[in-house]
């Protein structure tokens, strides 16, 4: 049996997304119905409208999400009717080389798949959904390895931010970047990822988070989220940061923009021999561009940090644990709580890069 419900779908490169009614496919087995009951609004869903990245239309946009199990298919042993569950954007198939070897961020029957075709249809043609999921719509039909369960006490607009944002900037902290007690952090770009780093940051013991950001009004969320001091970007960045670390450089930068300009002066405000761990997501030719030499006498370390390289399966319901214990706070994380067809809104916002995170409530 299909259904009908509503989703938020850009039709074309260049024009404005709106919501329609979408045809939800019959689940298969090994597949589950979700019906959406939040979805966060992360800068990956604004890179898929902005020409940073080229997916193909018409797309039904979102990943970061939450909701309830309707309906599992045969053969689903994952998740039932009822379970509240965390839709995975990149699930693990867990037998390809990567997932085999311990990298299962890495899958390659995932990784890199801006947007697919899944059987939802737009007025009888297909449509493509991002990153596998399309969450800006009431329901979603996702194979199970998409889907962790989470406990229903957890509520689900902060549970929708574990399964992109919080992971991610967690992540990067903890599995990536390992950042011990003692050490100084700088983190640029405070969107709800950045935020998260900082947040994970300071959990981690860091003496000094240093958070960066182009605008000023960052820094009431920033120091919510733990940061011992902030800074708005400029062409001194590299000076400001090493002012404040013993005229040295941080020992850890991250960046969360996913810019070659941002990138760069990531590494510029590392002190030799410290770590530059990029978060952001990119475009394809956006080069980045280091001298041979100072690659060499810097000895520093550049390295990406995919989904917070982290095992979702594991990771996500131990951070859901987390909030409920109290451990993990992410009330400066949701500054908007909004409808489907907001999001076009949300996304200005997030380009003039005013509050964390905005929230769709389904």
């Amino acid at each position: 049996m299909s259904h009908y419900m509503s989703g938020l779908v850009v039709r074309s490169e260049g024009v404005p997304a709106e919501v329609v009614e979408l045809r939800l496919p019959e689940i298969g087995p090994g597949q589950v119905r979700v019906r959406i009951r939040a979805a966060g609004v992360c800068h990956s869903d604004l890179s898929m409208v902005n020409g940073t990245l080229r997916p193909p239309h018409p797309l039904v946009l979102g990943h970061e999400a939450a909701g309830e199990v309707l309906e599992a298919g045969e053969r689903v042993t994952r998740a039932a009717a009822g379970d509240h569950v965390i839709l995975n954007w990149q699930p693990a198939c867990r037998s390809c080389w990567f997932c085999e070897n311990g990298q299962p961020w890495l899958c390659s029957t995932s990784s890199g798949v801006a947007a697919l075709e899944n059987g939802m249809t737009l007025d009888d043609a297909p449509v493509h959904v991002t990153l596998g999921v399309g969450a800006f719509a009431e329901q979603v039909v996702v194979p199970e390895n998409a889907v962790i369960r989470v406990p229903k006490e957890l509520e689900f607009d902060r549970a929708a931010l574990l399964g992109c944002a919080v992971l991610t900037g967690t992540g990067a902290v903890r599995n990536t970047a390992q950042v011990r007690p003692g050490e100084s952090v700088l983190v640029i770009g405070l969107g709800g990822v950045g935020l998260s780093v900082v947040a994970a940051a300071r959990a981690a013991g860091a003496a000094q988070v240093i958070a960066v950001d182009v605008s000023e009004a960052k820094k009431g969320l920033a120091e919510a989220a733990g940061a011992t001091d902030f800074v708005v970007s400029s062409d001194t960045l590299s000076k400001d940061i090493r002012s404040r670390t013993n005229k040295l450089g941080a020992d850890h930068a991250i960046e969360c923009v996913g810019r070659a300009a941002t990138i760069r002066a990531a590494w510029r405000a590392t002190r030799r021999g410290g770590q530059v761990t990029v978060v952001g997501m990119g475009a394809a030719d956006d080069m980045l561009q280091l001298g041979a030499l100072d690659i060499f006498s810097s000895a520093r370390i550049l390295r990406a940090s995919v989904y917070g390289q982290a095992d979702t399966d594991l990771e996500v319901p131990a951070l859901a644990r987390d909030v409920l214990d109290g451990k993990l706070s992410l009330d400066h994380l949701i500054t908007d709580r909004i409808g489907l067809a907001d999001v076009p809104a949300a996304f200005e916002r997030m380009s003039r890069g005013e509050g964390a995170r905005s929230v769709v409530i389904l």
